[in-house]
């Protein structure tokens, strides 16, 4: 169903790309002096209107996602130092865990932990 929707998704796309294409075919010259009116050095060969939208959504995009990107690498820095973190805990509690299981194995057989009242232990040192 998934896969259905995003094929519909995009011939609809392509449908309205290509309608914008065939309503917007006439030249323009996109220049970039404001104060020239005539032939300047910064003024781009004539080319079609939707290709000049089209090359500005796509610079728009890129130009924004790369900003976005650079914007937030310090909280992907912080997230990547907080799971180095994370990780070395988990590390040091299981470590402390397998100390404490093994203190916890060596005191049950031990002769200090057998009751002096007359009591035994099971293996799993609950008292008889």
């Amino acid at each position: 169903m998934r896969k259905f929707l995003r094929t519909v998704l995009l011939v609809l796309l392509a449908v309205i790309i290509v309608d914008f294409s065939l309503a917007n075919r006439h030249f323009v010259t996109v220049s970039f002096d404001p104060f020239a009116s005539g032939d300047s050095a910064f003024d781009l060969p004539p080319q079609r209107l939707f290709v000049v939208i089209i090359a500005a959504l796509i610079l728009g995009v890129l130009v924004g996602g790369s900003a976005t990107w650079f914007r937030q690498g310090r909280w992907r820095r912080a997230a990547r130092q907080h799971e180095a973190d994370a990780r070395e805990m988990r590390t040091q509690l299981a470590d402390w865990r397998a100390r404490a299981a093994m203190s916890q194995r060596q005191d049950q057989t031990s002769p200090a932990m057998v009751p002096q009242v007359g009591y035994r232990r099971d293996k799993q040192g609950a008292t008889l």
